[in-house]
């Protein structure tokens, strides 16, 4: 028979090739593991590999694979060396045994099933993997897919950071592929204490493998009127000008304006064609599409509406969807909707417009076991390749994923202050002036950003500053510096071809040139052709980091803004049309790494900053992130995301499944990027200011409870002064929340600390800590903060109270009352306009400081350390010098705390570590005890007080 070349899959060693007669079941012991060669089924070699005390790599080739050597992992580039493990046959079937996990393989099949050390299954392969031959630029791939666990009841969490308000992913489809406001991790972590690394850098689906497609393109049968398709009638100002049947709703994307009815065109660039633009159409578009939609599957329908500026959806009369998006950044809005086969159900759509996008999109229903299972499908692949990782709890599980794609370094303790920042300054004066007001005003500030354009509008990518705007780039950075606060500028990695920066990279090959034969233009002043370097090579990112190095980082910025990271090169493509833009990479096709990009692009800014400043620690905010990003300094935001009420509440669970997906550093825009015309205008009706400012006030006290904290946006100005009024209750919360971020500061800083030496989370799902609580594994809108606080945002207008589940058996305390609550139960909590529900857990020890003007402005400040009794409790309280890469060298100071409940003893223990350049010899320490209806106070008062020198000192609760 033919002989069949399999692909490599590990580490850039091939795979022997095989003959499919010899396919007789059997296995061969390789390094650091066992080769099966199933005796049947799609698979012709699996390889299964230990690392460390028990993750497990499997690798299933398939007999039709491509004959290529693969390279290493980008997301795991240096895998952990396995430990002992044995390999035993058995019955059929092949188990090689670790520590922590048994992985048993099916001879017959190359079936996988993973054991824990009791021997009890935890993940279990449903079935033989699946492929599908694909061409992509002449090489043959294959898209592969794999499902585990059918019919699970497991939370599953991770997958990056997804905008659709969903916490458990048990039951829910997931698009990976990279997005303005959509980061793609391909890991998940479930309450069954695993996780799995689905090692591939191209789109993946989790969930159905189906994609979804155009609601009557496909088996969805729709009818209006008794005609096929739908019945689409198009407004101007109010007055019908095209009525027309439509097979599907699809205006999806730049290349499908060109269906817009020629009558029903408004006066706006956007509506024809264009890109970014505001959008303001002389006169009103409104279109409605009916529909009577007739599904050949009973069950639960799944819908997407892709769209932009004002939509409603209904179903059988019911308003399923009511949203706003802005127009050059559309996305998904999920839906569903029960259905019978061959039952007819209507759906009506109205939208305005106003130049934007617009699709419908459908998925039938799976059986329930299909729905409730764990499955990945990636449509570029060379073979179905991942990583299971054991764990004794979910924080175990994601420091096993850490071991794998590298730790979470530790960013700066300055990046855990208040940031403010602005779309955007426009010149030298505006940033020092704003730097100032917040010093003169006494409200906290440890970093401010400078965003895009300032350079010349024609010179993008050179990496100079606009002289008219900015004549002494150098010495407004250092008057920054001189107010004590940190500079933070954005550099995209785009280029225009006229600059020098641009022109060494195209010499050399380096220089993407889909976008510029595309003829793509950009938003600024008349358009631009532009596109962006290739991370992908080692001498490119070289090249990326030296332009950077040379123009800016010699100025003394501090920090990095890695906008665009996508790479978004030009909005509202096609998935086909941005792959044509994005590559080839140096690597290969740009399908095989479509969502890699962000990674690489973060790795040039972190090894060319250690290379230049080896002591100082690198921080890089990226809009975009993938699997390893937490070892390269850098932190993800959730991207250009609406100012909507809708928006905010979605930000909590992307938030906690970007920290479950092992990236801990995570933001967003304070407020919303994007503003309706109704709150951008300059003369806004007081109901709508009234509503805009108690948005961004609710969203500005979510901030100070996020990783990091960090106010930016469109006009209105984003300052805390701009916003609210002086003298306001509004201005008055904003302030105290940005004080206690800074009281809060040494507790925060620990669990930020954490995170690098106990490979710890700072925003956490409940799910972590209660796994076995099926009602906390699904809410969406709380989180912890650290262990110790439960933190239940406000996400809707004029809400004075909301619902909080506490979860557990013990006892919880309202931060601001002292109130005590026993767990397991849902409270009504006060939630006035100035303050959000926050509850600190019996047992926590919150150690705190007093307000400054500046994270390290007073480093032997005394501290306040509230216990909250009622429970046993510790903490470790971590210190360090704050910029320098030392606590890599155990340069650092730990106060360990520990609390008996019994006795009331609260015991600082001996210092630890081993010290760091200007550390206080001796500390101020005051203990608060906190109890029902006796919270901390805002000045830091204690009930005791001591001056700890670093050795051993007991407290005792009075009474």
């Amino acid at each position: 028979m033919k002989k069949l070349m399999i692909a490599a899959l590990l580490t850039g060693s091939a795979i022997a090739t095989a003959h499919a007669a010899d396919r007789k079941g059997g296995f061969t012991k390789i390094d650091g593991g066992i080769a099966v060669t199933p005796a049947g089924g799609p698979a012709a070699r699996v390889e299964v590999t230990v690392h460390g005390d028990g993750i497990i790599h499997v690798v299933a080739a398939p007999a039709t694979s491509v004959g290529f050597t693969k390279q290493a992992s980008l997301m795991v580039p240096q895998p952990p060396k396995a430990d002992r493990f044995t390999v035993v046959e058995t019955a059929g079937h092949v188990q090689v045994k670790a520590a922590r996990t048994t992985a048993d393989v099916d001879l017959a099949t190359g079936k996988v099933r993973f054991l824990d050390a009791s021997g009890r299954v935890v993940l279990d392969e449903a079935g033989t993997p699946a492929f599908r031959p694909t061409l992509i630029d002449g090489r043959q791939y294959v898209t592969a897919t794999q499902q585990f666990n059918r019919g699970t009841d497991e939370g599953l969490y991770g997958l990056g950071q997804h905008q659709n308000s969903q916490m458990n992913y048990n039951g829910e489809d997931v698009e990976l592929a990279q997005h303005n406001m959509d980061i793609a991790v391909p890991f998940v972590v479930s309450t069954k204490n695993y996780g799995i690394l689905w090692d591939n850098d191209g789109i993946t689906r989790f969930g159905n493998p189906k994609p979804y497609a155009l609601v009557g393109a496909d088996a969805m049968r729709v009818t209006s009127g008794g005609k096929p398709g739908w019945t689409a009638q198009y407004f101007l100002d109010g007055k019908p000008v095209v009525t027309r049947q439509e097979a599907t709703i699809n205006y999806q994307h730049i290349r499908d304006q060109v269906n817009w009815p020629e009558a029903a065109k408004a006066k706006t660039t956007a509506a024809t064609g264009g890109q970014n633009t505001a959008g303001n159409a002389v006169q009103k578009q409104t279109v409605i599409w009916t529909g009577t939609v007739t599904p050949d599957v009973t069950g639960e329908q799944k819908f997407q509406l892709y769209g932009s500026s004002y939509f409603k959806v209904f179903v059988d009369g019911r308003e399923v969807l009511n949203r706003w998006r802005q127009n050059w950044n559309p996305w998904y809005a999920n839906f569903t909707a029960p259905m019978t086969k061959g039952k007819p159900a209507t759906i009506r759509i109205e939208w305005e417009p106003n130049a934007g996008y617009i699709a419908l999109l459908h998925n039938d229903p799976l059986p329930a076991a299909d729905r409730h299972s764990v499955w990945f499908t990636s449509d570029v692949a060379r073979a179905v390749n991942y990583w299971y990782v054991p764990g004794r709890d979910m924080d175990d599980v994601i420091a096993g994923y850490r071991q794998l794609t590298g730790k979470a370094v530790m960013m700066p303790k300055w990046a855990y202050g208040f940031w403010q920042s602005r779309q955007r300054y426009d010149t030298s004066k505006e940033m020092i002036d704003v730097v100032e007001k917040y010093r003169g005003l006494g409200i906290p500030l440890d970093n401010i950003v400078l965003d895009w354009r300032y350079w010349r509008d024609d010179e993008w990518g050179s990496h100079r500053f606009d002289p008219a705007r900015f004549s002494d780039p150098k010495a407004l950075v250092s008057k920054v510096h001189d107010l004590n606060a940190h500079f933070m500028i954005s550099v995209w990695p785009k280029f225009y071809p006229t600059t020098d920066n641009y022109k060494e990279f195209a010499a050399k090959g380096l220089a993407y040139q889909g976008n510029l034969k595309m003829g793509n233009v950009d938003w600024v002043g008349p358009g631009y052709k532009n596109t962006f370097y290739d991370p992908y090579s080692a001498e490119g990112r070289s090249i990326f980091w030296r332009q950077v190095k040379d123009r800016l980082a010699t100025l003394g910025i501090d920090a990095w803004w890695a906008d665009a990271s996508e790479p978004d090169m030009h909005s509202n493509l096609s998935i086909p049309e941005r792959i044509e833009t994005m590559g080839p990479t140096a690597r290969g096709p740009a399908a095989e790494y479509f969502n890699s990009y962000p990674l690489m692009n973060a790795t040039a800014f972190y090894d060319g900053w250690r290379g230049y400043k080896p002591d100082v620690r690198p921080f890089i905010l990226t809009r975009s992130g993938f699997g390893g990003l937490q070892r390269t300094g850098a932190a993800i935001w959730s991207g250009d995301v609406a100012s909507r009420w809708y928006d905010l509440r979605a930000q909590i669970s992307g938030g906690v499944n970007a920290s479950m997906s092992g990236i801990p550093n995570w933001t967003h825009d304070i407020g919303g990027f994007a503003l309706e015309d109704r709150y951008a205008s300059k003369t806004p009706k007081p109901a709508d200011l009234d509503e805009w400012r108690e948005l961004n006030l609710r969203w500005f006290q979510f901030g100070a409870f996020s990783p990091l904290f960090r106010s930016h946006g469109e006009a209105p100005y984003r300052e805390i002064y701009e916003i609210s009024p002086e003298g306001s209750p509004m201005r008055a919360s904003m302030v105290w929340y940005d004080q206690l971020r800074y009281r809060l500061m040494p507790y925060i800083y620990t669990v930020a600390a954490d995170t690098w030496h106990k490979d710890g989370s700072i925003m956490r799902g409940l799910a972590m800590d209660w796994p076995n609580d099926v009602r906390a594994r699904d809410i969406a809108d709380e989180y912890l903060f650290g262990d110790a606080f439960l933190v239940a945002p406000v996400t809707e207008y004029k809400a004075r109270t909301r619902q909080v589940y506490l979860p557990g058996t013990g006892m919880w305390y309202d931060f601001g009352t002292g109130n005590a609550y026993r767990g397991g139960q849902s409270v009504t909590a006060t939630a006035p306009f100035e303050r959000m529900p926050l509850f600190v857990r019996a047992g926590a020890i919150v150690p705190m400081g007093p307000v400054m003007q500046y994270t390290d402005q007073h480093p032997d400040a005394p501290l306040t350390v509230a216990v909250y009794t009622g429970a046993d409790g510790r903490f470790s309280l971590y210190e360090d010098d704050g910029t320098s890469e030392q606590y890599r060298r155990d340069a650092f100071a730990r106060i360990p705390m520990r609390y008996d409940d019994a006795t009331g003893t609260l015991t600082l223990g001996a210092r630890e570590g081993k010290g760091y350049d200007k550390m206080p010899a001796t500390r101020t320490i005051r203990v608060r005890w906190v109890s029902a209806g006796r919270p901390v106070t805002d000045d830091g008062a204690g009930d005791a007080e001591v001056t700890y020198t670093g050795a051993e000192v007991n407290l005792r609760r009075p009474g």
